[in-house]
Formats: structure tokens, sequence, C-alpha cells
């Protein structure tokens, strides 16, 4: 009898387990939940999505910092309109947009990009090319995350700026991205690589700027001492006054790895490789 009436606990016990182990085996494969978009794995939503920082962009967007190695990077470029005006265009690396996906999910290599026009937000942008009005003087384009965060290398947002000025017709003005996202991949004709050097911090910071053989880049830098900037296997050297933006422009006539360094202070600003 005794052990008669304990057989129904036995039972009661191992409901309970099956019950358990129910619950533990449901997660992201059950139910939907809201701690990520639907059509995404837990994974994307979860891993490599960087660090949100608190600092935030004049709009009030949190910045997401992730690794300059495998970052997204934005190049802009303005072509004047027959009609007035310009016709903006992006190239992005490392990045799609996913106009489907806004307000999901922060999934590294996904988002969206903003306009701003003179420092000031505009618009979203879900694809490539952008129309803005006669009278800008500026146009700054910037990546976003699909959860509206910036993305971000170094603590600053990447982005990319384009000085609109009054050109000739059929001709164009590029923005080189910034925030450390030098931009790889396919290289553009005369591309221009800024750089600002104070005390020992450079920035953006260095990085790796990718060439195809006969190519020409400039390389603007202004630093807040006199120095002297030399590109290694190509032996070209720059004075650099203090204060003073310096320009030097070179053709990539030479294929592999190149660091371009300062003398006295001794720091890398970048690496160009031509392939």
């Amino acid at each position: 009898m005794g052990s008669a009436r304990r057989a129904p606990r036995r039972r009661t016990l191992a409901l309970a387990g099956a019950g358990l182990a129910l619950l533990v085996v449901t997660g992201c494969g059950g139910r939907a939940t809201t701690h990520h978009k639907p059509g995404t794995s837990h994974q994307e939503a979860t891993t490599g999505s960087g660090t949100l920082l608190a600092a935030k962009d004049e709009a009030g967007h949190r910045l997401r910092e992730v690794p300059a190695r495998g970052a997204p990077a934005v190049r802009v470029e303005a072509r004047p309109d027959s009609e007035g005006g310009w016709n903006v265009h992006l190239a992005v690396e490392r990045f799609r947009f996913t106009p489907e996906s806004v307000g999901g999910a922060a999934i590294p290599g996904r988002g969206h990009a903003r306009l701003l026009v003179d420092g000031r937000e505009t618009t979203r942008l879900y694809g490539p090319w952008h129309h803005v009005p006669p009278g800008a003087r500026t146009v700054t384009v910037r990546l976003h995350a699909d959860d509206h965060t910036v993305w971000a290398v170094a603590g600053s947002p990447v982005e990319a700026t384009a000085r609109l000025g009054t050109p000739a017709p059929g001709t164009s003005t590029s923005g080189a991205p910034t925030a450390g996202t030098t931009a790889p991949g396919a290289p553009v004709h005369g591309r221009t690589v800024e750089i600002t050097i104070s005390g020992t911090s450079v920035q953006p910071p260095p990085s790796r700027v990718e060439l195809r053989k006969g190519d020409s880049v400039t390389l603007r830098v202004t630093s807040d001492r006199d120095d002297t900037l030399h590109v290694h296997g190509y032996d070209r050297e720059l004075p650099l006054p203090a204060g003073r933006p310096a320009s030097l422009t070179l053709t990539a006539d030479r294929s592999g790895l190149f660091e371009v360094e300062t003398h006295a202070s001794g720091l890398v600003l970048t690496q160009l490789v031509v392939r």
C-alpha cells in the first residue's frame, strides 16, 4: 500500500520535468519574441552588433561602436543636376540598405542613412541616390542601424561629407569618409584622404586605403605642430606647417603595402594598399 500511494507523486514529478524541458527548448525557436525582428536569427540579433555608447549625434541618436576592421563605410559624391540642385550618390562598403527592417534590431552591415544638409538632418535614405535642392553648401551622409542608432568607429559616426560649389556642368564633387572608415574596395580616381593630427591623436584613426594600380590619391594633412609626412616605398615627403593643411598627391604605380607616417612625432597616419 505504501508504494502504491507514492506512485502518483513520481508521475507528478515526471510531468513537471517534462514541462521544464519544454520551457528550456522553446526559446527563440518557439513563439516569436520582441527581442529581435522577425526574419532575423537570434544569433544575428545578439552578436556582433557593437557597443551602445552614451554619446549622441546632433539629432539625439545614440552611437553604436564597432571595430574599425570590418566596419561599414560610405563615400558621397554630388553631381549638379541639369534642372538645378545636386544629385547625391552614396557608395557604401560592407553595408546594405534594409528599409524592410527599420525599427528592428541593430544587425551589423544593415540599416539606412540620414542626409544632413548644411549640418541639419533632412531625410532618411533607403538607397544610393537622392536629389538636393539648390542653395545647399554641404551634404553629409551618416550610416544608421535598423534601431536608429548611429554606426560609429572610435567614438565618431560613420559618415562622409561633400562640399557643394558651383562646378561646370558634367563635373562632380566627392566627399571622403570620416570617422576612421576610409572605404576599401573599388577605389575612386582622384580620391582625397583628409587627416588631422592633434598631439599624439590621429583622426580618423589609422586604417587602410585600398587602391588599384594607376589610381591617384591626395593626402591632405593638418598638424598642430611642425612636422614632415613621409610615404614609405614611394620616398615622398611633405612639410607639415603647424595649423595649416598641406597636400601631397601621388599616383599608385607600385603594388604593395605602404605606411604613411610623420618623422618628428613618429605617428602612423594611414596605410596605402595598392593591388
